[in-house]
């Protein structure tokens, strides 16, 4: 490879993106370099783009591409080769503490952004020598910690870089929320996430798939239908705890996963539709504290957790999912922009703009 520099979109301030040369580093012997082939965007990466924290940084952590080099003991590590055609986690763990050696990654302290000095595919700054840790750029560093998957043959770039999101679907709806044949799922929230989660419960046998919104959401509930709901469920018309009751015949929900922007009223909503002894999952930050219906929890004996990210199976479950081909996957997907285009991209899924999307796609070769 010849190139000594990589075109990227760094976003320099909040809400404010420019195309930069960031030089492509001399790799050590456990690093490597990804020619990036897409990168999708995350609901937040769109809360990173108003935050000044994050600034300047490439963004972007749903990365596919092709390994471009690899030093020898990286080859060793990984098992890969150049010319592989891989996915990322945005995690890099640090690999020695409980979490890590336990399996459960994406606890460990190193894998929050939140967290002061811990580095992450599309949360780390420029400073951060080599710069190019975001998915937003044509070249990407491989950390000697990275986390990558083999994606199967045949999956395109913009289908393959949502193996995050359709992994954090398997990770809630069947590894942490024990969904499978005979269950209900209700689940808060048709975004990409959402989406995920009703192709992993349908995936995992589920009996019903309520993929439940408000009446602003009625275009996508039909998306979700093909993509395996059985039933939806708008949340701010007529009852919804009498239709679940009735869908159930009274048992009410297994599982209900919380997956939504919406705010913390949304908690007490959710454990309305819970069965006794059932569980409700949380994944989405909330901008307010929640006043919590304890009563509720404590009545219905209700397991209410909080739930982040992915293992390194509920990734391979998603990609092997995309090789099966059983979903229609494609209408999740329904952006491709380049490079020059990221801020519009951010701006889009963040609501601000007239067209709506779910998953929207930075192709930086585009």
């Amino acid at each position: 490879m010849s190139r000594t520099t990589s075109l990227a979109a760094v976003m320099t301030a909040p809400k404010t993106t420019e195309l930069r040369e960031i030089p492509i580093p001399d790799l050590p012997p456990d690093g490597g370099l990804l020619r990036v082939l897409a990168n999708g965007v995350c609901g937040s990466d769109v809360g990173k783009y108003g935050n000044p924290k994050f600034a300047p940084s490439i963004l972007g952590h749903e990365i596919v591409g092709v390994v471009e080099k690899l030093g020898d003991a990286a080859r060793a590590r990984w098992g890969v080769t150049e010319g592989d055609y891989v996915a990322l986690e945005e995690y890099l763990a640090c690999g020695h503490c409980d979490f890590c050696r336990t399996g459960e990654y994406r606890s460990c302290f190193e894998t929050d952004a939140q967290m002061a000095g811990s580095i992450r595919y599309g949360s780390t700054p420029l400073t951060v020598s080599p710069a190019l840790y975001g998915g937003q750029s044509q070249y990407l560093y491989l950390h000697p910690r990275t986390i990558l998957h083999r994606v199967p043959e045949g999956v395109a770039p913009h289908i393959a870089a949502m193996a995050l999101p359709i992994g954090n679907g398997f990770q809630w709806t069947y590894l942490d929320g024990k969904t499978g044949p005979g269950k209900t799922v209700v689940i808060i929230g048709p975004g990409q996430q959402g989406f995920g989660c009703v192709v992993a419960a349908a995936a995992s046998g589920a009996e019903h798939v309520v993929i439940a919104g408000l009446s602003r959401h009625k275009e996508r509930f039909e998306i979700a239908k093909k993509l395996g709901a059985t039933h939806a469920l708008l949340l701010d018309e007529g009852d919804p705890r009498e239709e679940i009751r009735k869908l159930t015949d009274g048992r009410m929900a297994d599982l209900v996963l919380e997956v939504s922007g919406g705010g913390p009223e949304i908690i007490n909503a959710g454990l309305m539709l819970v069965k006794k002894r059932g569980t409700m999952l949380c994944t989405a930050y909330k901008k307010a504290p929640v006043p919590l219906n304890l009563d509720r929890v404590i009545q219905y004996q209700v397991n209410l957790r909080g739930t982040r990210g992915h293992s390194y199976h509920a990734v391979e479950l998603a990609l092997r999912t995309m090789k099966a081909g059983k979903f229609p996957l494609g209408l999740i997907s329904t952006h491709v922009f380049g490079l020059k285009d990221v801020d519009h991209a951010l701006r889009l899924v963040g609501g601000e703009l007239k067209e709506r999307a779910i998953h929207v796609t930075i192709e930086p070769w585009n």
